[in-house]
């Protein structure tokens, strides 16, 4: 099934540690974009196509106001047979919440916020470059509850500068009693030029140990087994029923048109993606050109190197027959004498002919275990 996923690229403030496609929020610009971004759904409009998960990414999509992303909404269903039994999730930052912006998105059709929250800790949020504090990310909880949103996600990030453990865990601990249906835990990536390695440099703050990281990353865990969540991903755990479908996609071989500056697509073993400017864009658009910045077919070996590097990433693991239905590989067999150390280490568990998967551990050294995979060839 389809996934659609909408980049709204705006944001009120450049958190210092992002690397996305994302600018400061030009209320102008926002209008023509929004505009834009009509127009390049209803040109690809595929009425037959089934679609059941689209996804609002940034950027910060609710900057956007609620007739906007109803004007969205409605041309993703002219142009796509979206279905009743849908999931349309709306990233949100929590300063940019109130009850009735979130009433609206409700009304538009959107059934799932995920919020960036990143810590419960308000120096550290600082630090970050966030616009809002714990107790203002509490309240965004609190409003998407009286909005009606029965599916919440939020994101905390770990590792920070000068993080210790005990409070990672303090964050870990907020999120479980805060109750959301999802949450992602995310390692935090410093990118050669993310002003935060500035800000670290200046400051003289550092990052814990790797062993702490890896403290952090399985005590957390254990917590949120406790608290009723199941682990589903290296990074995501959900409630029952509560995963996040449209990201599913992208670890099960899935595929998904992206609309937007800097979005992109991957269908029919091909992937491209779209101008990265936002004002570049929009004038592509409005000429009636292609938004297309690249384009490339996929190898086949290509193809099931990614399947196995995406699949690995779920606690199910790859369903090895699956994997020999579709692209004629036998794992155990090409790749079995290098996965063998990782079996006895307790990093990885083989169920023969059946499933691969990573043990909580190995999800530790993902990538580790993940290399054996690269070559010229996985056949």
């Amino acid at each position: 099934m389809l996934g659609l996923y909408l980049h709204i690229p705006f944001c009120a403030a450049i958190c210092n540690y992002c690397n996305f496609n994302r600018g400061l929020l030009d209320a102008a610009l926002k209008v023509r974009y929004v505009d834009a971004l009509v127009r390049e759904i209803e040109a690809a409009a595929e009425p037959a196509t089934r679609a059941d998960t689209i996804y609002f990414g940034g950027g910060t999509p609710s900057l956007l106001s609620g007739s906007e992303v109803a004007r969205i909404i409605d041309a993703c269903r002219a142009a796509f047979d979206i279905l009743d039994d849908r999931e349309i999730t709306l990233e949100a930052n929590p300063d940019t919440i109130t009850v009735d912006l979130l009433e609206s998105y409700r009304a538009a059709g959107v059934n799932r916020l995920s919020y960036g929250v990143q810590s419960f800790r308000d120096e550290e949020l600082q630090r970050l470059g966030r616009l809002h504090s714990a107790e203002t990310a509490h309240q965004a909880l609190a409003a998407a509850r009286s909005a009606g949103f029965g599916n919440v996600s939020m994101d905390l990030m770990m590792w920070l500068p000068e993080q210790r453990i005990d409070q990672w865990l303090a964050s870990v601990d907020a999120l479980i009693a805060a109750r959301p249906e999802h949450a992602s835990l995310y390692l935090l990536e410093l990118y050669p030029n993310a002003p935060l390695k500035e800000d670290m440099a200046r400051a003289g703050w550092s990052l814990a140990p790797d062993d702490d990281a890896a403290a952090m990353y399985l005590e957390s865990l254990a917590r949120l087994d406790g608290a009723g969540y199941e682990q589903y991903e290296i990074s995501n755990v959900a409630r029952p029923g509560c995963q996040a479908r449209h990201n599913v996609k992208y670890w099960k071989d899935g595929e998904w048109l992206g609309f937007g500056c800097g979005a992109h697509s991957t269908r029919g073993g091909v992937r491209w993606r779209n101008v990265t400017a936002t004002i570049d864009y929009i004038q592509r658009v409005a000429a009636g050109t292609t938004v297309v910045a690249e384009r490339r077919v996929m190898g086949a070996d290509e193809r099931v190197e990614e399947a196995l590097f995406t699949g690995l990433r779920l606690s199910a693991g790859l369903d090895l027959a699956a994997i020999t239905a579709t692209y004629g590989l036998d794992v155990w067999r090409r790749h079995g004498a290098e996965l063998s150390r990782f079996v006895d280490a307790g990093l990885v568990i083989h169920e023969p002919g059946s499933r691969l998967a990573l043990t909580r551990s190995g999800m530790l050294l993902a990538n580790e275990v993940m290399a054996v995979f690269i070559g010229p060839t996985v056949r």
